[in-house]
């Protein structure tokens, strides 16, 4: 089933997708969840009962018909993994090699992102004014479904309610560097400072439930920029799998319904061969069994941010 979340006449809901066509489920079930998340917290009988919805047929609206909109547009938390490839690790060079087996003697690395980072398929993508190198990622992730924490990678399967398509758009570069007085960890805040830009997580096109993707390690994943293939690679590749990522978090937090887990990008990035993006590029991020998300990016600002520069 894919769930997706869209303007109709100005008036934002979300539908069950079916052929060409999407059953609008505020309409058909006036008592019902009025949203995605509404939905998952309502638990399992809630979905069961809108998959009967796109099962009977009824009249739907035509999917050129409606603007979609992120299928979680305020997630409770949004979360990204820093290097979950080990071939990312390795075209980027940092922080050393990995060892020879990265999942035994490491651990994975997420970060928080706003909910202001979300954008939505089709959204031009602010060029911030304190970066003058945007970069692409192309990822799968993950919608928790359930309320969950310290939870086994055993169990995890049954905590996530579907998948999407994120990309995890980056600054490379911190204009307000200029001019700063050196300090420990400036590295790092400024890469992560890069994560959370608005706009800079796009996501979409739908949410795929979990039941439509019988094994999330087993997805081609790749991301073209104007046409061109620049990522190509398969999720079999991660450090962590999903199961193990929903386990590790739920021990530093409670992961609940709405949730997002972005689970990191392979190789091919922009800052590995130093072509970034330039303005009105255009990206499109295509997942297996998910779908297509293309965004562009926006016009380079003028002048940019240095609070320290003289």
């Amino acid at each position: 089933m894919k769930l997706a979340t869209y303007v109709h006449g100005n008036r934002p809901s979300y539908g069950v997708v079916t052929e060409g066509a999407i059953v609008d489920v505020p309409a058909a079930w006036p008592d019902g969840p009025k949203s995605v998340v509404d939905a998952l917290e309502a638990g399992a009988d809630a979905l069961g009962r809108i998959a009967q919805l796109a099962a009977a047929g009824g009249r739907g609206i035509a999917v050129e018909d409606v603007k979609l909109l992120a299928p979680i547009p305020h997630p409770p938390k949004l979360f990204g993994l820093a290097v979950n490839y080990a071939e990312h690790h390795a075209e980027c060079s940092r922080g050393g090699d990995l060892p020879d087996d990265p999942k035994l003697t490491t651990t994975p690395r997420p970060f928080l992102m706003p909910h202001t980072a979300v954008a939505d398929p089709g959204a031009v993508v602010p060029w911030p004014d304190f970066s003058r190198q945007i970069d692409y990622e192309v990822e799968l992730a993950v919608v928790i479904g359930s309320r969950c924490k310290c939870v086994s990678p055993e169990d995890a399967a049954g905590c996530i309610a579907g998948y999407t398509i994120a990309n995890d758009v980056s600054a490379r570069t911190a204009s307000h560097a200029d001019g700063r007085a050196e300090r420990p960890k400036d590295a790092f805040f400024d890469w992560l400072h890069g994560k959370w830009a608005d706009g800079f997580c796009p996501m979409g096109p739908w949410l795929v439930t979990a039941d439509e993707v019988p094994d999330p390690q087993d997805l081609d994943l790749e991301m073209r920029i104007n046409g061109e293939v620049r990522q190509s690679s398969n999720t079999r590749h991660m450090i962590f799998t999903v199961a193990e990522l929903v386990s590790f978090l739920s021990r530093l937090v409670t992961m609940t319904p709405g949730d997002v887990i972005a689970t990191g990008t392979p190789s091919g990035v922009g800052m590995a061969s130093g072509r970034f993006l330039q303005a009105g590029d255009a990206m499109t991020c295509r997942i297996d069994r998910i779908g297509e998300l293309t965004n562009t990016l926006g016009p380079r600002p003028e002048t940019f941010y240095t609070p320290c520069a003289p």
